[in-house]
């Protein structure tokens, strides 16, 4: 009873993030949330992985906020580890993740970097002034555009089948 229960709640839970997702295909641009969500195979060639015959798709995607709203982290004065920067994830269903290949893209926020001037001792005991970069904040403002790529291996004989949805 305790597995069936469980089970109808990971279903439960599975549905509900397939149903936020929406179907993209190659050359298709998908408005998700505002964001303008492009797909495009840029190149197809057949290999063999195990002896079994697959496509292996290279893909890039873009997204373009067409929205008014911007979308910011701000990091506080202390050391701080942020992971969830990403804006829209493209999963393809029926990629392998064959010969260490993605099964998805993730589009992430831009970085800004801030140089940041500190004085410190040199080996003769001098002071010196030295420039360090550092993350400030992750953004995506209205009009950025973001791209990534990645390979996809698929079945001989498919095409990417691949579904948007937006992170936040």
């Amino acid at each position: 009873m305790r597995n069936s229960i469980f089970l109808f709640v990971l279903s439960f839970i599975s549905f509900g993030t397939f149903f936020r997702a929406q179907k993209i295909g190659d050359g298709e641009t998908v408005d998700v949330n505002g964001l303008q969500v492009s797909f495009n195979i840029t190149n197809k060639e057949s290999v063999q992985v195990g002896g079994k015959p697959f496509d292996r798709y290279k893909v890039s995607a873009s997204v373009k906020n067409s929205s008014d709203k911007s979308y910011t982290i701000r990091l506080t004065s202390y050391p701080q580890i942020v992971l969830d920067t990403g804006i829209v994830e493209l999963d393809c269903v029926n990629a392998t993740g064959a010969k260490l290949t993605s099964k998805k893209i993730q589009l992430k926020m831009k970085t800004q970097m801030i140089n940041v001037s500190y004085s410190a001792y040199d080996k003769s005991g001098k002071s010196v002034s030295n420039v360090l970069p550092v993350i400030g904040s992750y953004y995506f403002d209205s009009g950025d555009i973001i791209s990534d790529n990645a390979i996809f291996i698929v079945p001989s004989g498919e095409k990417p089948e691949v579904n948007v949805r937006a992170l936040r």
